[in-house]
């Protein structure tokens, strides 16, 4: 793809930007070559405005430069980015096919290389490769018993909570949210001896893009390429194993790969979801009184959350796979596109006021669409709904440590990260986090229920037994004594 390539569909072709020789070439803040806006470095850290200033200047599809000065589009609309992840007869992620690879300027030293190169994986795949790769990630996921998951998350909300319930304060992000998913997803693929700070911080690393993202790849594909061997050798119960068993006849490389990607995809998503999550419970008096009410449910705070601040922000990408238009722009044939989530869940023409509740509504863009849509977005909602809702059972008076505008964030092309989230509540002491939920017992039942009107209370201390009386003629009050229905209707009536 190249500069002059982003134009407007006809029969004449003017490049976006100002005219030849004009000083806004290659100038200001955030402007690369063209006057094509940057995807990064400082200008770019506030990545909402940053689109809403190119859907201002382009529309629905806007040209912008990737590291290096890469010519792209990132798509903006969500109509058309729901038709782009739709049209597999036009758009693919086979990242060969883009014309930046075929000429080398994305190449293995590019600092998105991990996100660019072309991998053995579903969601490079097109056609019948495709369906063989897809049917065996989502069979392993048939394998997972949500139930006993469900569980493994309360547990694992329960040991993280211990580590600092006593102290009174936390940040929870570094101590909670960027963990959570990466204990529960280490016991899905069935390596929990590997989760570890290392395997986190690698993790959150590669996806920055930053000069030891490649580095810290190669240590994850490290972790993940010796669990496969392990596996092949001696299989368990767990993601793995029946990855490797299941009919599509995965290679070592390619189960690899697949762990690859459902731990980065589900990692980065669940962990940005979870602290978004606790951001909007802990800054928003509304959104925390309707939790509070019961008018709002964690599974729904979540969905809103998903709406109004996505984990990934933009997905790398799509390729063009012949000459086509999108939101009015020509797109030739090895074009590379992002498909741009956030901005396409504010696209104003669903969405004309931010401000109104999404509750129930679950067309937004977080977990993609078409043939790669994301298969294991209800393990991330599984993660995020029980660990918040436990969180906060736990510590019911968590309120937040600092300003809200106090609050840093960290954005990439990628997603907008928040950096900490410091927390303040009551000491409590520490649980058992295997300790079964305790069934209270029930108070001592009354024998004989009856509606009083009058005297005097009951005793609390029962009479002393009587000797039983020999036998006689039955005793003539209990047949006259009146009911309690009886007793209340001649209340009722004044007798």
């Amino acid at each position: 793809m190249t500069t002059e390539s982003h134009s407007s569909t006809g029969t004449e072709e003017p490049p976006f930007g100002p005219p030849p020789g004009c000083p806004a070439h290659g100038a200001g803040p955030g402007v690369g070559p063209g006057g094509l806006r940057r995807l990064y470095g400082p200008e770019a850290e506030d990545l909402g405005a940053l689109y809403e200033k190119l859907r201002a200047e382009h529309g629905a599809v806007a040209p912008v430069l990737l590291h290096n000065d890469l010519p792209i589009w990132v798509v903006l609309g969500h109509a058309e980015n729901l038709h782009m992840v739709s049209t597999p007869s036009h758009y693919a992620r086979d990242s060969r096919l883009w014309t930046a690879v075929q000429d080398g300027t994305a190449g293995a030293d590019h600092p998105l290389a991990p996100h660019i190169a072309w991998q053995p994986i579903c969601s490079h795949a097109e056609g019948d490769e495709h369906l063989r790769l897809r049917g065996a990630v989502t069979g392993a996921m048939t394998t997972i018993d949500f139930r006993s998951l469900r569980r493994y998350i309360n547990r694992a909300t329960q040991r993280l909570v211990n580590e600092f319930c006593e102290l009174g304060e936390a940040d929870l992000v570094g101590q909670f949210a960027e963990h959570l998913p990466m204990s529960v997803l280490c016991e899905i693929i069935g390596m929990p001896e590997d989760y570890n700070d290392r395997m986190v911080q690698a993790t959150r690393d590669l996806l920055k893009g930053t000069e030891t993202a490649i580095a810290s790849n190669e240590y994850v594909m490290s972790v993940l390429t010796q669990h496969t061997l392990r596996r092949r050798a001696e299989p368990e119960e767990d993601f793995t194993s029946h990855l490797i068993n299941h009919p599509a006849r995965l290679t070592d490389d390619e189960v690899a790969q697949h762990l690859r990607l459902v731990l980065l995809a589900a990692y980065e998503a669940t962990a940005n979801l979870i602290a978004n999550v606790l951001r909007m419970v802990l800054t928003d008096p509304r959104f925390r009184a309707q939790l509070n009410g019961g008018q709002m449910t964690v599974p729904e705070a979540v969905e809103q959350s998903l709406w109004n601040e996505p984990p990934f922000s933009a997905v790398l990408g799509y390729f063009a796979k012949q000459e086509t238009e999108l939101g009015g722009q020509r797109i030739r044939k090895g074009d590379g596109l992002l498909f741009g989530i956030a901005p396409g869940n504010v696209d104003p023409r669903i969405r004309p006021d931010l401000e109104a509740s999404m509750q129930g509504n679950r067309s937004h863009l977080a977990f993609g669409g078409g043939p790669h849509e994301c298969p294991g977005q209800d393990i991330g909602r599984a993660i995020a709904d029980v660990g918040v809702d436990a969180l906060l059972l736990r510590l019911p008076d968590v309120e937040l440590d600092c300003d809200e505008n106090d609050l840093r964030w960290r954005g990439s092309m990628s997603s907008r990260h928040l950096v900490d989230l410091p927390v303040r509540f009551e000491p409590r002491p520490t649980q058992d986090v295997m300790q079964r939920p305790s069934v209270r017992a029930l108070p001592a039942q009354r024998s004989h229920w009856q509606v009083m009107t009058d005297g005097p209370a009951p005793a609390a201390a029962a009479p002393a037994p009587q000797p039983v009386a020999p036998p006689t003629a039955p005793a003539a009050e209990p047949a006259h004594r009146l009911g309690a229905w009886q007793r209340l209707l001649r209340w009722w009536r004044g007798y």
